[in-house]
C-alpha cells in the first residue's frame, strides 16, 4: 500500500498544482534539502492548505486529518486507499493520533500536520497544542515549519460556498530543524519555535501591504463568526447578503471590501472585531450567562458511525450543556472542538458527541463560550458587557 500512496502523490501533485494555480494564482516555494524523514508543521486558514502545503514537498506524506472526513461516505473511500490520512478525534486526547504518528515515523514516513487543530477565525494564528513539542521530540526525526500567508482572505473561515476568493497567496518552507537540534532543545524552546514559525497576522500583514482579494458574495455568512451585533450588543440579529452585514436589532449596516476591510463599522477589520466578541463572551461567562437556541441535532460517533440521540433546544450555562433531554455537566465534558462552522464536537466519560445546531444558527458561540467558562477562576467577579458605540 505505501507504494500506492507513494504513487499517488506523484501522480496528483502537478495536478494539484495547477488547480491551485488557476483557482487562487498561488505562488509557492519548493521545499529542498530535505533530511530524510520529517514532520511538517503548518499554520491553518483555508480547507485547501493540505493541497497548499504539499504541493511544495515532492515525497510523500500521510496528512493529519479531522475524524468527521471518515464519515464522507464516497470520499473518504477514495481519500482511504490512495493516501490513507490519520484520523484525529477533536475534543478528545489525541494518544491515538500520536501514537499513529510516531509508528509512521519509525517505519521511515513523513508526516503533515496543522499544529492549531483548527482553522483560524480572525486571521492570527491560534495557540498550538502544548504536546506538539513533546510529540515533535519523541519522533526523532526533523521537523519542517511551512508558513502560508493571504490564505484567510482567500477563504474566511466563516465564509461558505462560493466564499472562496483570489488574490495574493504564498506558501513556502521557514525552517528545517534536524532531530539533532530537536535534541538539544527543551519541549518549550521547540513549541517556541513552531509558534514564532507559523505565526501570521492577516490584518497586519494587509495593512503593510494591501492587496485585494476578488470573489462574490464577500460578506455572505460573516453571521457564522458574528453572533453578538457590535452597535447594540443584541445576540443573533446578524445577516448578511453580497457584501454587506445588517443588524436586524438596531440597523447598523456595514460593507466588507475587498481588501478584507469594513467600512461603516464600529471596527476596521474583522480581527478586532472577533477580539470585542471573545472579550463580551468572556464577561457573559463571568456573570453566569447561558446561550441558547431552539433546536439542535445530538448525535453520538462511535467507529465513524453517527447514531442519533436526540434533538431540541440547545442550551449552555455555567453548569452544563442540555440539548433535548440529554444534558451533560460542564466538568463532565473532556473537550470540546469545532469542525467546519456548525458542528460541536466534544467527548465524556460516555463516548464521543457531535452537535448540529443547523445552519440557521451560530455555533461559534457555545464552542467560545465553553472555553470561557474553563478559563473562568472562581472567584471571578460579574463585570457588565456593554456593546461598542458606534463613532468608535
Amino acid at each position: 500500500m505505501k507504494f500506492l500512496h507513494k504513487f499517488s502523490w506523484r501522480l496528483l501533485r502537478p495536478l494539484v498544482a495547477l488547480f491551485l494555480k488557476i483557482k487562487f494564482g498561488y505562488h509557492w516555494k519548493r521545499a529542498k534539502k530535505l533530511p530524510e524523514t520529517y514532520i511538517v508543521l503548518s499554520n491553518h486558514n483555508t480547507d485547501f492548505d493540505p493541497l497548499l502545503v504539499g504541493v511544495s514537498f515532492p515525497r510523500q506524506m500521510y496528512l493529519v486529518a479531522s475524524e468527521h472526513i471518515a464519515r464522507w461516505k464516497i470520499a473518504y473511500k477514495f481519500l482511504r486507499v490512495f493516501f490513507k490520512p490519520i484520523m484525529r478525534y477533536k475534543g478528545t486526547s489525541a494518544f491515538a493520533t500520536v501514537k499513529e504518528i510516531l509508528g509512521h515515523v519509525r517505519e521511515g514516513s513523513n508526516i503533515c500536520m496543522f499544529a492549531e487543530g483548527a482553522r483560524s477565525w480572525d486571521g492570527i494564528t491560534a495557540p498550538i497544542l502544548p504536546s506538539t513539542g513533546k510529540m515533535v521530540k519523541k519522533a526523532n526525526c526533523a521537523l519542517v515549519t511551512y508558513r502560508i500567508e493571504g490564505g484567510y482572505f482567500v477563504s474566511p473561515n466563516w465564509s461558505e460556498g462560493n466564499g472562496t476568493r483570489r488574490g495574493r497567496l504564498y506558501g513556502a518552507p521557514v525552517n528545517v530543524y534536524t532531530k539533532e537540534q530537536l535534541a538539544a532543545m527543551t519541549a518549550d524552546e521547540v513549541n517556541a519555535a513552531i509558534a514564532r514559525d507559523l505565526y501570521e497576522d492577516a490584518y497586519a500583514r494587509q495593512e503593510a501591504d494591501p492587496a485585494p482579494y476578488k470573489g462574490k458574495n464577500l460578506a455572505v455568512r460573516m453571521e457564522n463568526l458574528l453572533f453578538l451585533c457590535p452597535k447594540c450588543g443584541a445576540m443573533d440579529s446578524i445577516h448578511s447578503h453580497d457584501d454587506s452585514v445588517e443588524c436586524s436589532a438596531c440597523g447598523l449596516h456595514f460593507r466588507y471590501n475587498t481588501y478584507g476591510m469594513l467600512e461603516d463599522a464600529p471596527f476596521t477589520t474583522v480581527r478586532e472585531l472577533a477580539a470585542w466578541q471573545q472579550k463580551a463572551v468572556a464577561e457573559d461567562a463571568a456573570k453566569g450567562t447561558a446561550y441558547s437556541i431552539p433546536t439542535a441535532a445530538l448525535i453520538r460517533v462511535d467507529n465513524h458511525i453517527e447514531t442519533p440521540v436526540c434533538e431540541g433546544p440547545l442550551t449552555l450555562d455555567a453548569e452544563a450543556l442540555t440539548c433535548g433531554d440529554r444534558s451533560f455537566p460542564l466538568k463532565q465534558i473532556k473537550d470540546m472542538a469545532m469542525h467546519g462552522r456548525h458542528a460541536i464536537v466534544f467527548s465524556t466519560s460516555e463516548g464521543y458527541f457531535e452537535l448540529l445546531p443547523g445552519k440557521e444558527y451560530n455555533a461559534l458561540k457555545f464552542h467560545m463560550l465553553y472555553e470561557a467558562y474553563r478559563r473562568l477562576p472562581k472567584e471571578e467577579t460579574s463585570p457588565e458587557r456593554s456593546a461598542v458605540p458606534a463613532s468608535v
